[in-house]
């Protein structure tokens, strides 16, 4: 399916990847606090009307 090489290559760029997104949110965690504060009701919102489709989905089968 996948070589070794680029088993070795997909595993690598996902740690410096998540090492490299990690760095740039704690740098920015300041201004995130500041400009996107009330944002967490609106991933709230979004995941619950999800939830409610899949509901009426499973209930009206």
């Amino acid at each position: 399916m996948f070589s070794n090489g680029q088993m070795i290559f997909g595993v690598l760029f996902f740690i410096v990847f998540a090492i490299v997104i990690g760095f740039t949110y704690r740098k920015d965690l300041k201004l995130h606090k500041r400009f996107y504060s009330g944002s967490i009701w609106v991933l709230a919102a979004f995941i619950g009307f999800i939830l409610m489709i899949v509901a009426i989905k499973y209930f009206f089968k």
